[in-house]
């Protein structure tokens, strides 16, 4: 088979859709390569800081390790702008959807809600409310996300600072992104339909 027969979804047969499955496997298995362009080509974005948007993310990544931080956050640290081409405005859910089928429910919320907790810094200045993350003051990883951006974002802006190449962080970015998708092992009960959001937590978890 070539291509499927169908021209409406409810029409494909059990043998089209486990020959689009073998394809769409195949295709997801390159996720990795698609991730490591899109990084590289966050060289040619958003001008006007002293380091460019790749160069940002390495050196969040770099802190990230240097902190101590696990493969999980700091692959989320290097991906944590690379929606900024194509989502300006809600960058930090992009990267959070990319993730999400692969890493722990925290790292995903961290990433999240990093662009809302980024504004601490600067909102001010725009005649925003700086202090609009203290909605979620209650949550069990504000504080994750507050030491995220403290430690490892805002301050990843320095062109002096010894950043490690993206070659080095690319067997790390290949291990979590070749895990089988959903595997409750990384990710818990989450499901393509189900977030962490949508699944019963204790109390002392329960988001506002």
């Amino acid at each position: 088979m070539k291509n499927v027969q169908f021209r409406q979804m409810k029409d494909g047969t059990k043998e089209e859709y486990l020959f689009l499955t073998e394809h769409e496997e195949a295709y997801a298995r390159g996720l990795p390569d698609r991730l490591l362009a899109t990084l590289r080509n966050l060289e040619n974005t958003l001008s006007g800081y002293q380091v460019s948007r790749l160069e940002h993310s390495l050196q969040s990544a770099t802190r990230a390790e240097a902190d101590g931080a696990d493969e999980e956050m700091i692959v989320a640290a290097l991906i944590h702008d690379i929606g900024d081409d194509l989502a300006p405005y809600n960058h930090s859910q992009y990267a959070a959807a990319i993730l999400r089928p692969y890493v722990r429910p925290e790292v995903t919320w961290v990433i999240n809600q990093h662009g809302l907790f980024q504004n601490f810094y600067y909102a001010h200045h725009l005649g925003g409310d700086p202090n609009e993350r203290e909605y979620l003051k209650d949550h069990p990883w504000y504080q994750a996300c507050v030491d995220f951006c403290e430690r490892w974002d805002q301050s990843s802006f320095d062109p002096e600072y010894p950043t490690k190449p993206l070659e080095y962080f690319e067997p790390m970015l290949r291990k979590i992104f070749t895990r089988p998708a959903f595997d409750p092992k990384y990710v818990g009960e989450q499901t393509m339909g189900k977030s962490f959001q949508d699944i019963p937590q204790p109390s002392t978890a329960n988001s506002p």
